[in-house]
């Protein structure tokens, strides 16, 4: 490979380059690793909403924000077009009109807040995790838990740039599913995600206050920012070692002893198959080096009985009596 001989194909061959390795840049649920400290966040997996409500004098302006921090948000078959965010997206925002006193509202705007919207008039999602303890705000250092900001979403006609800001919180007594907001737009598994819900929030607090929480969305800078908290004990830096533990993951010697039991097996299987096809041979001949595997009871009779000997003719002299 020939290598860029000027600044001109320096900067060509990163113009090429930087998309690719943008987009490659992706959220991995499994293993969150921040610093050394390592989450698993999948337990929150699936479309999580909450809802922010403005008062407007006669009626209410609600807003609601869905995140999926694992995988894109994709709405349900049935979901209308114009409340839909576009593909890709991690974080979506449908604000609605509410008369005081009615039931009915009216679809006021939706826009993606954070997602891989290069391809729709967006940006990267280009997600950024960090402890909080690390924080320079002194309340954030004092708090065990996880940030990640994601990005890439845009809103209006002018297309003003988004991002979300997700706290991560350590609560040992709190799945992060307790008491979610259910919104009245749907998307794929809500309903599945609902009954997982119930079950893994069954011993949710008397005080009824969701584990996922609306802090605010600043709009006063160029940077359009929501802020969400999310009270879970898979935010604690212990919680990945606790399930690992649990789970009985093999170590170095079990896996030493399986690697060991398959290559005898592979080889025994392997030489019976060649003596077979290439001699003939039948029963014990089949087995490679057969006279030595026949051998080896004898060997361990023989060398078991040695043992015992030393170990029984211990005190004695030899053989010899004395005089």
């Amino acid at each position: 490979m020939r290598l860029p001989q000027s600044s001109a194909d320096t900067a060509l061959l990163a113009t090429l380059l930087f998309p690719l390795l943008s987009t490659a840049i992706s959220i991995d649920c499994t293993r969150v690793v921040v610093n050394k400290a390592e989450f698993d966040l999948r337990p929150l997996a699936g479309p999580r909403s909450v809802i922010s409500r403005v008062d407007n004098g006669p009626s209410w302006l609600n807003t609601t924000y869905t995140i999926d921090v694992c995988r894109p948000l994709k709405k349900a078959k049935d979901a209308p077009s114009s409340a839909s965010c576009p593909k890709d997206t991690r974080v979506c925002a449908i604000e609605r009109m509410t008369e005081k006193g009615t039931s009915s509202d009216n679809l006021v705007t939706v826009w993606p807040v954070a997602g891989e919207l290069k391809g729709s008039g967006g940006g990267y999602m280009d997600p950024k995790w960090t402890l909080l303890r690390e924080s320079s705000s002194p309340d954030d250092a004092e708090k065990e838990g996880v940030r990640l900001e994601i990005y890439g979403g845009f809103k209006g006609p002018d297309k003003k740039k988004q991002r979300a800001i997700v706290d991560f919180i350590c609560d040992k007594k709190k799945t992060g599913l307790e008491n979610l907001y259910d919104p009245e737009d749907k998307y794929e598994d809500s309903n599945e995600k609902r009954e997982e819900d119930k079950k893994e929030g069954s011993e949710a607090d008397d005080d009824k206050t969701p584990s996922l929480q609306f802090i605010k969305y600043d709009e006063t800078t160029d940077l359009d920012t929501l802020r969400l908290r999310w009270f879970t004990k898979e935010a604690c830096e212990s919680s990945k070692s606790e399930k690992d533990a649990q789970g009985g993951h093999w170590g170095f010697f079990t896996w030493f002893v399986i690697i060991a039991f398959l290559s005898t097996a592979a080889y025994l299987i392997f030489g019976s198959w060649l003596n077979y096809n290439r001699y003939g041979a039948r029963g014990w001949d089949l087995l490679p080096h057969g006279d030595a595997i026949r051998d080896v009871p004898y060997l361990v009779k023989d060398w078991t009985r040695r043992v015992v000997n030393s170990v029984q003719g211990g005190g004695s002299r030899g053989g010899y009596a004395a005089v």
